[in-house]
């Protein structure tokens, strides 16, 4: 395994990391989602990324159980959750957002369901309209002066916001954020490229979601969603929606012809696609899904396929799915 620094800390975290999003707590059953940690851990990963509004909180449970069960010493690995949307079928006000008393109240929440005593990362899953970010950014530095939280960032936030954030930490003494995770994969670039860029330089780590596209770069959706996946999962029609409905941008398109090239070359699409993203310096760690142990195996074995191309290849590849 390969591990890099979350931005500008001390924080060590695999390169492939791995997240209950969509299987834990819904997708899987809970011996399918301990062979699943199991995996990843003696690969190396040490990265668990969750958050309450998987499967409700559900997935926090299934994780928090199952690492207890593999017995994962607690300096070894690292877990995060996500605080915004709220666990509750339909929350109230306060059961969600980024108020003082959601962001800690879902916090305690999460230590419970995940069995442990402290959150390696903690992340503003969206920004929050309703709320001041100051508001926000206070209630974070409490968490980590508290010792319930050692780093905390954002997901999704726009680059002002989180300048914002950062200065009116830097201002008022208070810890800011370290951390931003965006989507970022062959087909969904902009944001981390060019609109993080600058707050990448200055040291914001990143876990990056979705490096395969929600499976639109392995290829199976090439003719529709396939029953099992994760689009077809109830809820997830918001997924179709970002990957087909978009005619404009002839997404799956571009990603059969980003398939073709991996087969000229020989390798599994999934795999290739994953390296590309470790490819850019600014990705801390990449966040892997899976269902299968086999298909989390599959993606593990992404690594030596950085070193294997030079960079006329992983130009063919950008050309590939240029839109």
């Amino acid at each position: 395994m390969l591990y890099r620094r979350l931005g500008s800390t001390g924080l060590q975290l695999s390169a492939l990391s791995f997240g209950a999003w969509v299987t834990f707590g819904a997708q899987i059953g809970r011996d399918e989602a301990r062979n699943l940690v199991a995996c990843a851990w003696d690969h190396g990963v040490n990265f668990f990324d969750n958050a309450e509004a998987y499967a409700q909180g559900r997935a926090e449970q299934v994780m928090g159980d199952v690492i207890a069960d593999l017995r994962l010493p607690r300096d070894g690995y690292c877990v995060s959750s996500k605080v915004f949307f709220g666990s509750a079928a339909q929350p109230a006000p306060t059961q969600r957002g980024l108020s003082r008393k959601h962001v800690v109240d879902a916090c305690e929440a999460a230590l419970r369901r995940l069995r442990v005593d402290y959150l390696d990362l903690y992340f503003c899953h969206r920004a929050d309209p309703d709320t001041p970010i100051e508001e926000t950014v206070r209630a974070m530095d409490l968490l980590v002066r508290q010792g319930k939280v050692l780093y905390w960032g954002t997901s999704e936030w726009t680059a002002a916001q989180i300048r914002q954030a950062l200065d009116i930490a830097r201002a008022e003494h208070l810890y800011g954020p370290s951390m931003e995770q965006p989507q970022y994969n062959l087909l969904h670039r902009d944001r981390l490229e060019r609109e993080y860029a600058s707050l990448c330089e200055a040291g914001l780590g990143t876990t990056i979601w979705s490096p395969l596209a929600s499976g639109l770069l392995t290829g199976k959706y090439g003719d529709g969603i396939q029953a099992g996946s994760r689009m077809a999962q109830p809820g997830y029609e918001w997924l179709q929606d970002q990957v087909f409905g978009t005619p404009e941008q002839r997404r799956v398109e571009r990603a059969r012809q980003f398939v073709a090239l991996a087969a000229s070359l020989g390798e599994a699409p999934s795999q290739l696609a994953i390296a590309w993203c470790l490819r850019n310096r600014h990705v801390s760690t990449v966040i892997l899904g899976a269902s299968r142990v086999a298909q989390l195996e599959q993606n593990l074995a992404a690594l030596p396929l950085l070193e294997r191309y030079d960079d006329s290849v992983w130009q063919r590849l950008e050309t590939a799915v240029a839109a």
